[in-house]
């Protein structure tokens, strides 16, 4: 019947499609090929199938299978975008975008550039806003290859003395480069989104040019619209236009304050703790002191240097001022059930006196603080310097001793 029929002609393309994931799964390209040309030619014969869901497949698995087949070349994979682009035609614009990524992969420039041209005069039925958008991102790409062909004869230009180099066509088209990319560029990141590399790529164009300002504004449009979702990377961006520019020390905590909060862990709260260190406010010595804790807690920092150089240099100063040493008691007290586990071990002692020793010295600094003399840690570190005769772990020895009423406050 004609219900069974379409049971098992369901069944077998789910079971084909199985062969395929699996065959593509162990890397067997051909395997995948023969099972892709079988489900393609059997949805010929299937016309009760929902037109978008079999192109969508075909496409993708299709275009991951030639980029690893070892017989496929450009001309293969060529061929078979082409038919994509009218298999389906609601997806045209997206096939034709992922086929000028593959074009740009094996350095096609030109090629990719004239497939986006093609792309952008394409016109196929209604005008939605859905393909507005999908326009608008070919345009961006294509704004891209134009500030990418500028960067190259802006090159060209700086390697030579403006006295000696002549050629204005060389200038002119530069400029013509630059017009074209800041179209685009500027259109895109108009729309709420990510668009980490053209907002940098238009700003580039935007300082090259002298035009500070709009270029200030378009950075900070970026990190602080609402309407944008939130995106580290922005306030990145807009710190380190801002320290370009000899901005305030007020405007750097400012922009690094956001950062932090969403990115603890980032690698500028390093430069961010140095930065609240050396201020005369007393919130903000209170914030770097939060800022170097919160870094700390991350196990990609656990054997950083720096990082624990911050710390302790801070926690010496405040215990040395005997000022604030409930700041420390603050922070270790969310802190005391995991980071003498996480970073005070015995283990963790004996591994870091044989790889770094002035990460020892850090460390033990903070333990013997923090924990107090019987520290494991700060025991085993502080016995093997001074085994070694090392001045500065018997001064740090010494140090830890005398400050034993600040480390009772602490633990309580």
């Amino acid at each position: 019947s004609s219900h069974e029929h379409k049971l098992n002609f369901g069944k077998s393309k789910e079971m084909c499609l199985n062969f395929i994931q699996d065959a593509m799964l162990q890397k067997q390209w051909n395997r995948a090929a023969e099972f892709l040309t079988f489900y393609a030619e059997a949805l010929e014969k299937d016309f009760s199938r929902d037109y978008m869901g079999p192109s969508e497949i075909i496409w993708r698995i299709g275009t991951e299978i030639l980029c690893h087949h070892s017989h496929s070349g450009m001309k293969e994979f060529n061929s078979f975008i082409e038919q994509m682009k009218t298999f389906g035609v609601k997806r045209y614009l997206k096939v034709c975008l992922e086929h000028s990524f593959h074009l740009l992969c094996n350095g096609l420039v030109d090629e990719a550039y004239q497939n986006l041209s093609l792309a952008e005069s394409w016109r196929f039925g209604e005008h939605t806003a859905i393909r507005d958008k999908e326009i608008k991102l070919i345009q961006a790409y294509k704004g891209l290859l134009d500030y990418y062909s500028w960067s190259k004869q802006k090159n060209i230009l700086l390697e030579h003395d403006e006295d000696e180099f002549e050629d204005l066509s060389v200038e002119q088209e530069m400029h013509s480069y630059f017009r074209k990319a800041a179209v685009n560029l500027k259109e895109i990141i108009k729309i709420p989104g990510v668009w980490d590399i053209f907002v940098k790529c238009y700003v580039d164009l935007l300082e090259f040019y002298g035009d500070d300002e709009e270029a200030r504004q378009v950075l900070s449009e970026y990190a602080y619209n609402s309407k944008f979702p939130a995106n580290p990377n922005a306030h990145v961006y807009f710190y380190q236009f801002l320290k370009r520019h000899g901005e305030s020390k007020k405007s750097l905590i400012s922009a690094l304050k956001i950062l932090h909060d969403l990115v603890p862990s980032h690698e500028l709260m390093i430069n961010f703790n140095t930065m609240l260190q050396k201020s005369k406010k007393r919130k903000n010595r209170r914030l770097g002191l939060q800022v170097i804790f919160a870094v700390l807690d991350y196990a990609g920092w656990k054997e950083n240097v720096k990082a624990w150089s911050c710390l302790a240099r801070q926690v010496k100063q405040i215990v040395i001022s005997d000022k604030h040493p409930d700041w420390i008691e603050q922070e270790w007290d969310s802190r005391k059930d995991w980071w003498p586990a996480f970073h005070f071990s015995h283990y963790l002692a004996k591994k870091n006196w044989q790889e770094n020793k002035s990460l020892s010295y850090e460390k033990a600094l903070v333990a013997g603080i923090i924990l107090g003399k019987d520290c494991k840690y700060f025991r085993y570190v502080s016995h093997q310097g001074c085994k070694a005769q090392a001045k500065k772990f018997r001064i740090l020895k010494k140090f830890v001793n005398k400050h034993i009423p600040v480390h009772l406050r602490i633990s309580g």
